[in-house]
C-alpha cells in the first residue's frame, strides 16, 4: 500500500466558504504530490419535482385544469433542471479556473440525486486516495458546527477523509493520535508523508484512561454483598488494580508510541511522542487547543472497534469539537512490535503456577499474566513456577 502519494483527491464543491477552503488545501497537496483533483457537485432536480407535486393541490383554480397543470409541470421541470445544471456548471467552472491557474491536473463531474448519497456512491465506487470536504456547507448558520452532509459522508466513506474547518497554510506541526489500532498507524504513515512534504514537525499522542477502570471497579464493589466481597477479595483486587493494571495500561500505550516512532523512522522522520492520561477525547482536545496544530490525524475507528461501528468515540468527538482540520484514515497499516528474542515465545508455566494464575479474576488475568512474564524475562527465569509468580506479585504489589 502506497502511503506516500495522494494521487486522486475528490473535493465536493458547493461554493461555500468551507468548500473553497477545501479546494485551496487540495491545490496545496496536488502541487506537492502531483495529484489529480476531482471536483464533484450534486444537484437535486428530482427533489424539486417531488416538492412541486406536493404543492399542486394548493395552486389557484385556474392552474388545476389537467392540461394547464401538465403545462406548468413541464415548465417547472425544465426550468429547475436546467437552472440547477447551470448552477452546478458555474461551481465547477470556478473550481476548474482555480486548478488551471495553479497548474494542477483536474477533472469535473456533476451528479443528480440526494447530495450525501451521491457523494458516498462516487467515493466508494472510485476509491479515491483522499476526500477533502468542508465541515459546513451553504446551509450553515451561526450555531452550526458540522454539516449533515459531511457527517454522513464521513461515517459511510471507505476512503480517507480530510475534514476542513479552516483555511490552512501547513505552517504548524501535525499531531497524530495513536491507540495501537491499524487505522491509527495508517494515520501515522499519512502524517509522516505530509510532515516531510511541508517540512513541519510531527507529534504522536497516546492517551490511556486509568480512571475508567477505577470507576468501574469501585462501582462493582458497591453492589457486592459482604459474602460476595469476601469471595471476590475486594481489597486485594483493588490493590492489584491500582498498582498493576494502571501501570500496565501506561506501558501498553507507551508501546504504541514506540511503534509509531519506529514506523516514522522507517520513512525517514524522527517524531516526538507524548503520553497522556485521562479521557482520550478530552486530553487530545486539550492538547490540540494548547498546541494549535495545522492538522490532527486519527484512525476512523480505534483498537476496540467491532464490525458494526462507523466511528470510534475519539474520532466522533474530534469530528465535532476539533478546532483544526481533521484527517480520518479508513485504511489500516499493521506494525509488528519490536520484541526481544525471549518475548517471541511465552515462557513455560508449571501446573501449580497455572492453578495460582486461575485464581486471579478473569477480567484482569491476561494483563497480570503479561506482567508476570515480563518480570520473569527481566530476571532471566526460564520457567514460571509458583515461587516466580509469588515473587512477581510481591514486587508488583499484586
Amino acid at each position: 500500500m502506497d502511503f506516500d502519494q495522494f494521487k486522486t483527491i475528490l473535493i465536493p464543491v458547493d461554493n461555500s466558504e468551507y468548500s473553497n477552503f477545501a479546494i485551496n488545501i487540495g491545490i496545496s497537496l496536488a502541487k506537492k504530490f502531483n495529484s489529480t483533483l476531482i471536483g464533484n457537485h450534486v444537484y437535486a432536480a428530482r427533489l424539486h419535482e417531488q416538492r412541486f407535486t406536493q404543492m399542486e393541490s394548493g395552486l389557484p383554480p385556474e392552474y388545476q385544469e389537467p392540461d394547464e397543470l401538465e403545462r406548468q409541470r413541464n415548465i417547472h421541470d425544465s426550468l429547475i433542471t436546467k437552472g440547477l445544471q447551470i448552477i452546478s456548471d458555474s461551481y465547477l467552472d470556478q473550481f476548474e479556473k482555480i486548478c488551471r491557474d495553479a497548474g494542477v491536473s483536474y477533472q469535473r463531474k456533476t451528479m443528480e440525486g440526494k447530495n450525501y448519497a451521491q457523494i458516498i456512491k462516487d467515493i466508494n465506487e472510485n476509491r479515491y486516495n483522499l476526500v477533502i470536504i468542508g465541515a459546513l456547507g451553504l446551509g450553515a448558520i451561526e450555531r452550526s458546527i458540522l454539516g449533515s452532509v459531511t457527517s454522513r459522508v464521513v461515517r459511510r466513506s471507505k476512503s480517507d477523509i480530510l475534514v476542513v474547518k479552516k483555511s490552512e497554510n501547513w505552517d504548524r506541526k501535525i499531531i497524530v493520535a495513536v491507540d495501537g489500532s491499524p487505522q491509527s498507524f495508517a494515520a501515522v504513515k499519512k502524517s509522516v508523508a505530509l510532515a516531510k512534504t511541508f517540512n513541519v514537525p510531527l507529534e504522536a499522542v497516546a492517551v490511556f484512561d486509568p480512571q475508567f477502570h477505577t470507576t468501574a471497579f469501585r462501582s462493582i464493589a458497591q453492589v457486592l454483598s459482604d459474602e460476595a466481597g469476601k469471595i471476590f477479595k475486594f481489597k486485594e483486587q483493588e490493590k492489584l488494580h491500582d498498582e498493576v493494571i494502571d501501570k500496565g495500561l501506561e506501558k501498553i500505550y507507551k508501546g504504541h508510541l514506540d511503534n509509531a516512532q519506529r514506523a516514522a523512522r522507517e520513512d525517514g522522520l524522527d517524531i516526538k511522542t507524548v503520553l497522556l492520561s485521562g479521557k482520550p477525547f478530552d486530553r487530545v482536545l486539550e492538547y490540540i487547543e494548547k498546541e494549535k496544530p495545522s492538522l490532527i490525524a486519527v484512525g476512523k475507528t480505534g483498537y476496540h472497534t467491532d464490525n458494526g461501528l462507523d466511528l470510534g468515540s475519539l474520532t466522533e468527538n474530534l469530528l465535532i469539537q476539533s478546532p483544526c482540520n481533521l484527517l480520518i484514515t479508513a485504511q489500516g497499516y499493521m506494525i509488528k512490535a519490536a520484541q526481544k528474542k525471549e518475548d517471541l515465545e511465552e515462557l513455560p508455566w508449571t501446573d501449580e503456577a497455572l492453578v495460582r494464575l486461575e485464581k486471579i479474576p478473569q477480567f484482569v488475568r491476561n494483563m497480570a499474566k503479561k506482567s508476570i512474564i515480563d518480570y520473569a524475562i527481566e530476571k532471566g527465569y526460564r520457567e514460571i513456577t509458583v515461587e516466580v509468580l509469588l515473587e512477581a506479585r510481591e514486587k508488583m504489589g499484586m
